[in-house]
């Protein structure tokens, strides 16, 4: 069953345990008569086929030369752990090593068919890997030690072109783009781009991506950029030392994203979400030190604007004024939440705290003006300006409202009284705007590594390739962080 396969893989954190552990999966490879034995209610066939397979040499080889070979041994467990999922014979996902059976990862990539995961081993890779098969898994087997480095010879460190890709339990560093990319234009486009087309929208887009326990860090623009791209979770993953974004959406309608779990420290911005409208929900994170928090925005440099329609709730947001965070090209500096042009946003139960400019604001940005906004329930603290509508060509509110906060300082003055979610707005004389400061910043090459992150847990190891679904969120139940 899945638990007992689940059983034999915790088995190998018992030094006392690791012999017989290989000896146990080694048998049921070669003979699957004996995993009936060991596992009488999994499904035989998957087992049999996956010997099959490696009789044949179509999966795994290496393990007809060295079947003791522990970490190839682990790898095939986890294969297992899948009996009692559902999966039938052809189900299965076919797992190729690296380095044991393949010296790279582009090659493993090249490789990999519909279906396929592709299991690393701990060590440092100089190599741009792009992903162009779908339902592909790229794991790394120590999210600390497999460690993907461009040494900043190289654009991108993992540029996915496929639907329904997954990308976990690694490091990239040191690319002068991006760390991992998601890019819609050219999954949907098929190699004939067309500018007639709209992407990010209908059919024209990426479908399906997952980015779990991964650390980005001191890469050229961004950390993990979806763009173009539906049906996504980032989560339990780093980024820092990026001079654009550390996490960023874009160009998608409905986006159906979901990031949580995430830290994002010392970028230009934590994140950043240009025209990414329905679906989207930044949640349960912590954005600190970055030269600005959390902004959902629109522009005319993408398609697809106005943006509208994200939830940002229950994150940590703090700190957004570091100096020595790389430079933002448009030069914002001091904000916790920043709704630039966005609509229809809901800014719910977020602890902002310690910013020179303001904790949220509400700005316009391309002459799109923020419309229909709610802010509420969140808790403001230790910021220059606590909350703040700053839209000097506004003067009816434009249905953005604020209700149930715990602020101190705000623009206008008493701004729930002025812009209320359950009345029509109260006349007011709009101030003068908020004044920059945006001091240089540092090269974003020297910006410290981050500590050690927690790799992904055992139990989270699937054995089915892919993406896999968005999660669906109950808001009601997230509440403020400490």
């Amino acid at each position: 069953t899945e638990s007992a396969g689940r059983g034999a893989l915790r088995m190998r954190e018992r030094r006392n345990a690791s012999q017989r552990v290989d000896i146990m999966v080694a048998v049921s490879l070669i003979r699957p008569a004996e995993f009936q034995k060991s596992f009488p209610d999994c499904v035989q066939p998957q087992s049999v086929t996956l010997s099959k397979r490696i009789a044949a040499g179509t999966v795994l080889p290496v393990m007809k030369r060295r079947i003791g070979a522990f970490a190839a041994v682990i790898a095939c467990a986890r294969s297992f752990a899948a009996c009692g999922q559902g999966l039938g014979s052809d189900q299965a996902s076919r797992i190729i090593l690296v380095p044991e059976q393949v010296a790279t990862i582009a090659e493993a990539v090249a490789a990999a068919q519909p279906g396929t995961i592709i299991d690393i081993a701990p060590g440092l890779y100089h190599e741009s890997v792009s992903v162009e098969a779908s339902r592909v898994t790229l794991r790394g087997r120590d999210r600390n030690a497999v460690i993907l480095d461009g040494r900043y010879l190289l654009a991108n460190g993992i540029n996915v072109k496929a639907d329904d890709v997954a990308v976990e339990n690694m490091t990239i560093r040191n690319f002068n783009q991006n760390g991992v990319v998601f890019n819609g234009i050219a999954a949907a486009a098929n190699g004939a781009v067309d500018p007639a087309v709209v992407y990010g929208t209908g059919t024209a887009v990426l479908t399906g991506y997952r980015v779990s326990y991964v650390t980005t860090y001191n890469n050229g623009l961004y950390g993990v950029y979806a763009f173009a791209a539906r049906g996504g979770l980032i989560e339990h993953s780093w980024a820092s030392g990026h001079p654009d974004s550390g996490f960023y959406v874009g160009q998608c309608r409905p986006c159906d994203v979901v990031i949580r779990h995430v830290v994002a420290e010392r970028n230009a911005i934590g994140y950043y979400g240009t025209n990414a409208s329905g679906g989207v929900i930044v949640m349960a994170s912590e954005f600190r030190n970055n030269r600005l928090g959390i902004a959902p925005n629109s522009q005319d440099m993408e398609r697809l604007a106005p943006q509208a329609d994200a939830v940002i709730v229950g994150n940590l947001v703090k700190d957004n004024d570091d100096p020595t965070a790389p430079k933002i090209p448009s030069g914002y500096f001091g904000g916790g939440i920043a709704i630039g042009g966005g609509t229809r946003n809901l800014i719910l139960r977020n602890r902002v705290t310690g910013h020179d400019r303001a904790g949220i604001e509400l700005l316009d940005l391309d002459d799109y003006q923020p419309e229909g906004n709610r802010i509420e329930g969140n808790v403001l603290s230790g910021n220059a300006i606590d909350l703040a509508y700053a839209v000097q060509s506004a003067r009816d509110g434009a249905g953005n409202c604020f209700i149930g906060n715990t602020f101190t300082t705000s623009i206008p003055e008493s701004i729930e009284t002025l812009l209320r979610c359950d009345a029509s707005p109260a006349p007011f004389a709009m101030p003068s705007a908020l004044n920059l400061f945006d001091p240089q910043g540092v090269d974003f090459r020297a910006i410290a590594a981050p500590r050690p992150q927690p790799t992904m847990p055992e139990e989270h190891f699937e054995a089915v390739a892919g993406a896999g679904t968005v999660p669906v969120i109950d808001l009601e139940k997230i509440g403020v962080p400490q």
